[in-house]
């Protein structure tokens, strides 16, 4: 029998593949499945960027770029990054990868180890919690309260720092949950890691763009006093519809600039070139096709609130970033879990639960609106049905 390292048996799952694999099946199936599960836009790239990408290839690009990115995109990312912070960032400082994960992978591996811990928040993206067990660091989550808007506490945070913390994980606008914390939290936050000067924090920003009622999104990046341990996640997924290119980027501090350029070199060598080249494109060319989908995002936003509401035994307050709802359903009876999977099952919706970006999920499920409006009501229906048959005592 093969014998395997043990700290493979820590790696956890994004269940949302697993949602999405099943849902794939049974349309193959013949069944009609209606996608609120997977966090993709259904928008197509903008086609000035596909355009890049063709061009780059016709032009030859087809070998190696550097570890850390080409120049070009690098710039492109710094540029952006200052109209919309207005923030001075280095390319020097910009890492470019292959999509948002591989800089969780870097910064968790980086500080995690056994004795260390890590916070990270909860409900959160899955595989916060599962790098962080990977790298036998000890998990610590920050509770994210439908109370507080779904917004993380500053307080709160703080409180859970000890003498063992080396790394906070923040994520705003936030997956799964669409909550937006204010600036004067994040400004308590920052006031209060100034006693705690070992701590390194990652900011998870890749849905920066999408905010919604006026609410501006605040970066990390705009705090002086945390850049030295500050490292912003971002990327092209979800603001340019690219998530199968698979873009990120990454702003290090220069103590960690180098290690994550070694992983790079060891891991994944460099993003494709053309890839990048589209990148440069997107963060370069008009953003219409940005502002179109997050507006967007708004009509459905409101759509799939309001349907929520008028189920039986669901509740759900307004998310104020990202594309995600994640309504209470705690009083359908149904743990959130077991109602996700009957509702793939029973009614060809597909959706995620809670429970599956932490032990704060438990009575929630994830319901994207990354999906046409049409399909969101068809959706709303069919729930709504499915509640009504199903009621559980």
């Amino acid at each position: 029998m093969l014998h395997t390292v043990a700290n493979f048996d820590r790696i956890g799952e994004e269940n949302a593949f697993a949602v999405l694999a099943r849902a794939t099946n049974l349309a193959a199936e013949g069944r009609d499945i209606i996608n609120l599960g997977i966090g993709q836009p259904d928008f197509p790239t903008p086609p000035h960027i596909v355009e890049a990408a063709i061009r780059a290839l016709r032009d030859g690009h087809h070998g190696y770029t550097p570890a850390t990115g080409i120049l070009a995109l690098r710039e492109a990312v710094a540029a952006d990054l200052h109209r919309r912070t207005g923030q001075e960032v280095s390319p020097d400082a910009v890492m470019i990868v292959p999509g948002g994960k591989v800089t969780m992978f870097a910064a968790i591996l980086m500080f995690g180890e056994p004795g260390a811990e890590i916070l990270y928040p909860d409900p959160g993206f899955p595989i916060y919690r599962s790098m962080i067990e990977y790298t036998g660091a000890t998990p610590v989550p920050v509770p994210i309260r439908e109370a507080n808007g779904f917004a993380f506490s500053a307080a709160e945070t703080l409180g859970l720092i000890g003498p063992r913390t080396r790394l906070l994980i923040l994520n705003s606008p936030a997956n799964p949950t669409g909550g937006v914390t204010p600036k004067a939290e994040i400004d308590a936050l920052v006031a209060g890691l100034a006693s705690h000067p070992q701590v390194a924090v990652m900011s998870d920003e890749i849905y920066a763009t999408m905010t919604y009622d006026g609410e501006a999104h605040v970066s990390l990046l705009t705090y002086p006093e945390i850049r030295d341990r500050l490292i912003l996640l971002d990327g092209a997924s979800k603001s340019y519809a690219m998530t199968g290119w698979r873009l990120g980027w990454s702003v290090w501090p220069r103590p960690l600039y180098d290690m994550a350029r070694k992983l790079a070199v060891n891991s994944f060598s460099c993003v494709n070139a053309p890839t990048q080249w589209a990148g440069v494109a997107a963060l370069n060319g008009p953003q219409d096709a940005v502002r179109d989908m997050v507006a967007e995002f708004d009509r459905r936003r409101a759509l799939v609130v309001a349907g929520l509401n008028r189920l039986p035994g669901v509740s759900c307050i307004m998310p104020r970033g990202a594309f995600y709802a994640f309504p209470n359903v705690s009083k359908t009876g149904w743990s959130a879990k077991a109602l996700s999977s009957a509702l793939l099952d029973g009614a060809g919706i597909a959706t995620i639960g809670g429970p599956d970006f932490g032990v704060h999920g438990e009575g929630y499920i994830r319901v994207s609106y990354a999906n046409s409006a049409q399909n969101i009501a068809r959706a709303l229906d069919r729930i709504g049905a499915f509640l009504a048959d199903r009621a559980v005592a």
